[in-house]
């Protein structure tokens, strides 16, 4: 099966090629905010807005009045336009709220060129990128499948990376002749119905002493900077201690987004069916006594990653209704005599007498009910 793969490596360019990477993001930035200022005006006036094709007519005028738009990747650009394209068609839709001005100011900068006449290509350890020419990035695996299109971004670390994005044929792996329940929680991360329970890394908390410390230095030499009259942009110890603080948040991300990827391929490869409970990690994140913990283990990016990697290796998700009572039901005879407070961690059923763990318990009644479900469909 086809499918779009992204691949993403940390690059090193040289002082030219940083200053080429910032002049294009300026120049994608700069055309986004223009042609964005145009569409908003028509559609206060029409209702309807402007068109892709429309501002891209416009570009080569816009050109020739500015000079510089001319130095950089003219596909970077092209992109800056359907990407404001497709912000607008989905707020249409209403998929998501009205675009809005970028600012250089943002945390993560970036610009996204396209594959055409083998402007994009890998050697060894460097990558050939429009305008740039070839630039060192950290090969930690092989590029699979045709490059669709690139993205250079610079984050607030100071560090550069680029994404590449791929139509690979991937093939299903073998069945496992296994099902498997896994109920999210916090204490630990996981409860599988076999029994296992996984960890709770808790990656921000190990990290949040440095984090505070690291943000109080942050905020002292803002106060600092502004008694002193200096912006932020200019303040040269401010913008040092910011990314010494982008570097922490970035370690934290990266410890947690490599641990999600590795158990979530590790399930996909163990076991054909996996359930789930659907739970409303939105509105979970109002409880502000919990919004941090919940936060920290990332139930939303861990069943985005068994949603696509079911789709690609060609394995089933069943996800079940938050108000199924699983853990107030017996696994062993399906009695249930109501509603358990939460203090309650285990408990002996009335009816048949077996000892049951709350959390192994919900997730035996959530595989079932997944079971259940899954063969009346």
């Amino acid at each position: 099966m086809l499918v779009k793969k992204a691949y993403k490596f940390r690059i090193y360019p040289n002082k030219e090629q940083e200053i080429l990477i910032a002049k294009t993001i300026g120049c994608s930035r700069f055309v986004f905010n223009h042609f964005l200022g145009m569409w908003n005006d028509v559609y206060k006036e029409t209702g309807k807005g402007l068109t892709y094709n429309s501002c891209s007519a416009r570009l080569p005028q816009l050109k020739m009045e500015l000079e510089w738009l001319k130095e950089v990747d003219s596909i970077a650009i092209q992109s800056a336009i359907k990407n404001l394209a497709d912000a607008y068609n989905r707020f249409f839709k209403k998929q998501n709220d009205k675009p809005r001005f970028k600012s250089k100011k943002n945390n993560v900068q970036s610009y996204t060129t396209k594959y055409t006449n083998g402007n994009i290509a890998i050697v060894d350890n460097k990558i050939k990128l429009p305008k740039l020419g070839f630039v060192k990035f950290a090969k930690s695996r092989e590029v699979h499948g045709r490059i669709m299109n690139v993205t250079v971004r610079r984050n607030s670390s100071g560090k550069y990376f680029v994404s590449i994005l791929t139509e690979v044929d991937i093939q299903p792996l073998e069945k496992a002749d296994s099902a498997i329940c896994i109920d999210l929680g916090i204490t630990d991360f996981a409860i599988l119905s076999d029994g296992h329970k996984i960890d709770n890394h808790k990656f921000t908390s190990k990290m949040e002493k440095n984090l505070k410390r690291e943000q109080r230095k942050l905020s002292r030499r803002a106060l600092i900077a502004k008694n002193k009259g200096i912006d932020l942009l200019d303040a040269k110890n401010y913008q040092k201690q910011k990314r010494k603080v982008a570097r922490l948040h970035e370690r934290v991300i990266n410890q947690r987004d490599d641990y999600l990827n590795k158990l979530s391929t590790e399930i996909i490869k163990n076991h054909d069916i996996i359930c789930i409970e659907d739970l409303n990690a939105k509105g979970m994140l109002r409880n502000h006594k919990l919004a941090k913990s919940i936060s920290d283990v990332s139930w939303s990016a861990f069943v985005s990653k068994l949603e696509y990697k079911v789709t690609w290796y060609g394995k089933t998700i069943v996800k079940v209704s938050r108000w199924f009572p699983s853990s107030q039901i017996c696994s062993d005879c399906g009695h249930h005599d109501g509603k358990k407070s939460l203090k309650i961690r285990d408990w002996t059923c009335p009816i048949c007498h077996a000892n049951h763990d709350r959390d192994i318990n919900a997730s035996k009644n959530i595989l079932a009910e997944g079971l259940r479900t899954l063969a009346s469909v």
